[in-house]
């Protein structure tokens, strides 16, 4: 076989916290240790050849890269220090910029240098939004208590759409929509590449419906529920970080639809529903709950990473940080600006909830280029294994 090593890949490993990876040779130790390693297609053993061979395409079309959780448990046994996890990580966040689009955007994501861009981005857009509203106007403590931020970017008469929503809308939603379309450009690149490289015949295919209920929705059941996460070792302190951070998106996700639904379409019928959610709400409950949970999970998954950093020797890096930072923000700054409600300081509590929206618009924007995009990738990722190992995947 003729290897052709991509030298400037393996630099991008080693800067990206596969460092170690000239040390492996090839004990196979990792592959041995790895729980979620299967007997007929183990890894990761596999990936330390092909990372030092500089394969670049086998790596990003391999879903084991994807079903690797970073437990720990190949790094902690390994008897050179290769630290293979790490290796393991450092293509994942290669692969995010690989599959990325548009490309600028996402090589701008993919290191600490894009930071003030990343940051100043999403400030200047919700900054002009601001004044382009007329809503930069703080309240005062009476009128601040009875709407909260509902009026962050001004009031109009028009009863069907109120103005703060409108404008949220403007922004929010594109850049939502640009991380979901690139991520699922992404996701369909990577399919392709994957079927491609495992010699795969897609001219049997399964209908919509039944990919949907024997592929995809088995993958989310077992995500959801930590399967995997709960067969690691070294690191299982880890799903007691990750599971609340996961079941918090879920349950913010589920108070945003209910407050839009309450205040833009059955307030329209019902004036009583417009204001904030009282304290007593199921939904306000299921806020806060939320809330707590999201800082309770980055607090345990912060501890954990500083810990691997300290006993692994774990290499800080800019994806594993970035990301703890981001969701510390959206936290921080919902929580922090609902005390400042509850404390009647409204000009601080305007500047966190400014801050506030600023980190969910990097959140949306940076989906499919930050380590969130594990959410898309990861998913595929399992679905494509399901679909790989059934009467579907025929062989060429």
């Amino acid at each position: 076989m003729n290897v052709q090593p991509d030298l400037d890949f393996i630099r991008t490993l080693k800067e990206a916290g596969g460092d170690t990876l000239k040390k492996c040779y090839q004990c196979a130790t990792c592959s041995v240790m790895c729980p979620l390693s299967k007997d007929g297609k183990p890894f990761p053993r596999k990936e330390m050849i092909w990372a030092g061979w500089g394969m670049k395409d086998k790596l990003v079309a391999d879903p084991d890269i994807f079903l690797c959780h970073q437990c720990g448990d190949c790094t902690a046994n390994c008897p050179r220090g290769a630290k293979p996890g790490d290796v393991l990580s450092a293509i994942r966040s290669y692969a995010y910029t690989f599959y990325g689009w548009p490309q600028p955007l996402a090589k701008l994501a993919s290191s600490a240098k894009g930071l003030p861009i990343l940051i100043g981005l999403p400030v200047v857009v919700i900054f002009i939004m601001w004044l382009i509203s007329g809503g930069m106007q703080i309240p005062n403590k009476e009128f601040f208590a009875e709407h909260g931020y509902q009026q962050f970017f001004g009031h109009w008469d028009f009863r069907w759409y109120a103005k703060n929503i409108f404008f949220i809308v403007l922004f929010m939603v594109p850049s939502l929509g640009l991380g979901l379309f690139s991520g699922v450009m992404g996701i369909t690149k990577m399919w392709k590449s994957m079927a491609k490289n495992a010699g795969m015949n897609n001219e049997y295919r399964p209908s919509v419906l039944k990919f949907a209920t024997d592929f995809v929705w088995p993958s989310l059941v077992e995500i959801v529920q930590h399967k995997r996460f709960n067969e690691c070792g070294t690191y299982l302190n880890r799903v007691r970080g990750h599971l609340p951070l996961m079941l918090a998106f879920i349950g913010l996700f589920i108070v945003t639809c209910w407050s839009l639904l309450k205040n833009d379409v059955l307030g329209l019928f019902w004036p009583s529903l417009h204001g904030p959610l009282p304290l007593t709400d199921p939904f306000k409950l299921l806020a806060n709950a939320s809330a707590i949970a999201l800082i309770f999970g980055i607090a345990v998954l912060w501890s954990n990473r500083k810990k691997s950093e300290a006993e692994l020797n774990t290499q800080p890096t800019f994806y594993d940080w970035f990301i703890i930072w981001e969701i510390t923000a959206v936290g921080a700054t919902g929580l922090g600006a609902e005390l400042l409600r509850w404390a009647g300081m409204p000009t601080l509590g305007y500047i966190v909830y400014f801050l506030h929206l600023v980190s969910i618009m990097m959140l949306f924007l940076y989906l499919p280029y930050t380590k969130l995009a594990h959410l898309l990738y990861r998913t595929t990722a399992y679905t494509f294994e399901k679909y790989r190992d059934s009467d579907f995947a025929v062989k060429k």
